[in-house]
């Protein structure tokens, strides 16, 4: 029975990767007519790129990446998904793409609202209590997950039908993802327990004033934590503290300004939250290996050549 559903998952997968090649034609990550929906194809492997994880499926259909959060790495094959319950910087590396064999994948936004939805309905659905566990996982798909995805990925090509069966398309695959081994995660970031919900107002506390001065002792008051309970919680789900999580945001911020705005590497890291060049600069380049200048020309000569 298992090799019979191994066959399917397969011939499914493999029908999901030409689908999305004929959809996606050009190079790079795309939206889509399905909101929450986007693509990406990928015909090189890449040096590290970084970005911000918000809570999302990301499906990895063809060619595979490396994804580290913090010190932990997620090495991610055909048919294995990655599942983020909170806003996470990381840093992934596509390591398997050729021009006849792209890197494809999906990734598909969430709310917590939509798995509360499911749960409502969904008899005998068991709810653990336990504090929060790391907020990035991976998991394999199983046939019946390919399949969802591949009906919601067929869609594209029939806009009339996307406002009406898109939403019972995205909570069968939700519904899926439920149902799997690491499901329970999903449904306990849902319900926010304590600590969850603790360090969620954390982390979005974080993002939405990255630029000010940190205070930990601050932060562990507003949720009603200690500061030791705060950063063992906040490590456990993000894999690093949360001075390692603002520095992290605001490099990435960094990098995105200096590559869409006109303004001076020492503007921007004022603008970012340094008040020394120097440090801004150094840091910069021990996150993306070289100074803010330099990591910029590079950057966009090789999108150019893209």
């Amino acid at each position: 029975m298992d090799s019979i559903s191994n066959a399917r998952t397969t011939e499914l997968q493999k029908e999901l990767a030409l689908c999305i090649a004929q959809i996606v034609k050009t190079e790079g990550i795309q939206n889509t007519g399905i909101p929450s929906l986007r693509l990406a194809r990928m015909s090189e492997v890449t040096d590290t790129m970084h970005f911000v994880y918000e809570p999302c499926l990301v499906f990895i259909i063809q060619g595979s990446k490396t994804v580290i959060l913090g010190n932990e790495v997620f090495h991610c094959d055909p048919l294995s998904y990655l599942l983020a319950s909170v806003h996470l910087p990381i840093a992934g590396r596509i390591i398997h793409a050729t021009r006849t064999e792209p890197y494809l994948c999906a990734k598909l936004s969430f709310r917590p609202e939509q798995i509360i939805d499911i749960m409502k309905e969904a008899d005998g659905v068991p709810i653990a209590k336990e504090a929060a566990e790391r907020g990035l996982i991976m998991n394999t798909m199983k046939a019946e997950l390919v399949e969802a995805l591949l009906r919601l990925v067929r869609l594209l090509s029939v806009p009339r039908d996307i406002s009406v069966l898109s939403p019972l398309i995205i909570r069968e695959i939700l519904y899926r993802v439920l149902q799997d081994g690491q499901g329970d995660i999903v449904r306990r970031y849902a319900l926010m327990g304590r600590h969850a919900q603790c360090i969620a107002k954390v982390i979005q506390s974080i993002n939405c004033d990255f630029a000010k001065p940190l205070r930990v002792e601050d932060l562990a008051k507003s949720v009603n934590m200690s500061v030791s309970s705060l950063h063992s919680s906040f490590k456990k789900i993000t894999a690093m503290s949360p001075v390692q999580y603002q520095k992290r945001i605001r490099l990435q911020e960094a990098r995105r300004l200096l590559l869409t705005e006109s303004l001076s590497a020492e503007e921007i890291g004022f603008q970012v939250g340094y008040e020394s060049p120097s440090q801004f600069s150094r840091e910069y380049a021990r996150m993306f290996g070289l100074p803010p200048i330099s990591d910029i020309k590079q950057l966009r000569n090789s999108l150019e050549f893209v």
